[in-house]
């Protein structure tokens, strides 16, 4: 049963519990390994936080988890493991134990948001942004093709 956690604290433990998951999953993952600018489980707290914080950017969350939590990282950091293939291979690891531990607690509390849909039964339902393809070909570019900021943007008065 959850307990009476704060979000910080809740996220923490589910991703302690889904990365310890992920590594007894697989006999010797070829994605374990330590990198000390960035630990793995860092990154997926970052990456979960990113996708709850109320943000711009990943630069204005880079900013904001500077002010609120105090922890910088420098952007070439970031930015550079949102392109590893290693992290990418972890993350799908971590994902399913994630679902699985996700599915449990349901489970035990009885809750099945897509119950009353019988004709999604025999399929996998996923949900995703599209974020992570590509910005909107609109997207306004600066010069180094960086999707520009509402308040970087000539004209545009920010509310």
């Amino acid at each position: 049963m959850l307990k009476d956690l704060p979000l910080s604290e809740h996220i923490h433990q589910h991703c302690n519990e889904s990365m310890e998951r992920a590594l007894l999953a697989e006999r010797h993952p070829l994605w374990a390994r330590s990198c000390p600018e960035l630990k793995d489980i860092d990154f997926i707290r970052l990456g979960l936080l990113r996708c709850i914080s109320v943000v711009d950017s990943g630069r204005h969350f880079l900013q904001t988890n500077e002010q609120i939590y105090g922890q910088l990282l420098p952007h070439s950091t970031y930015f550079k493991s949102l392109k590893s293939h290693r992290r990418t291979s972890m993350l799908e690891a971590f994902e399913q134990q994630s679902y699985h531990l996700h599915s449990e607690t349901l489970l035990s509390q009885g809750i099945d948001y897509l119950k009353a849909f019988p004709e999604l039964d025999e399929y996998t339902i996923e949900a995703a942004d599209g974020h992570f393809i590509d910005h909107a070909c609109h997207t306004e570019k600066n010069s180094n093709r960086r999707a520009m900021l509402p308040h970087e943007i000539p004209g545009l008065l920010s509310p």
